[in-house]
């Protein structure tokens, strides 16, 4: 299907106000698949939600990571304050930036990123100057794709509340 206006890509924007661009807090931005938004999740190992920041869809997922971790707010079993740090943050390559890296360490959270190739290439080109390779645990990486299974059955449970409540 072609777009519906030339040099676009997807649908037009679905705000009502003609020539008004749409507000920031909508969350709604363009991306190669039209008008779209975005879902930043933070989950505990058994695919709780922890902490989640809506954006538009154009937005680079590196650039609200640590947006989301500061969502974090779990209030615990006895009295105080709600816990708002992971123990352990595990993450794709895509997070792999000094900045996430340097805040993750600044707060006392372990790190679980795989680096990306020319991250490891450019350490290696630097020879001693370089630094040493970071470490990796292989083994809690294993647990990282909980995220998506919460979010794909957090999806499935919203999709059977709409057709229930449809009464069809």
């Amino acid at each position: 299907m072609a777009p519906l206006f030339p040099g676009s890509q997807g649908a037009p924007q679905n705000y009502k106000k003609l020539g008004a661009e749409e507000p920031g807090d909508h969350a709604i931005g363009k991306s190669r698949g039209g008008m779209t938004c975005k879902i930043h999740l933070a989950t505990d190992g058994k695919g709780r939600p922890l902490g989640l920041v809506l954006t538009a869809g154009q937005a680079a997922d590196t650039s609200f990571f640590q947006t989301v971790l500061e969502t974090i707010s779990v209030a615990g079993s006895s009295r105080g304050r709600p816990r708002v740090r992971p123990d352990r943050v595990l993450a794709e390559k895509a997070y792999t930036s000094s900045a996430n890296r340097g805040y993750l360490a600044g707060r006392g959270i372990k790190i679980t990123i795989p680096e990306r190739s020319d991250q490891i290439a450019g350490r290696a080109r630097r020879g001693s100057k370089g630094g040493r390779p970071r470490s990796f645990d292989r083994e809690a990486y294993k647990g990282r794709n909980v995220v998506e299974r919460s979010y794909l059955a957090g999806v499935t449970l919203a999709s059977a509340l709409i057709w229930i409540k449809s009464g069809v």
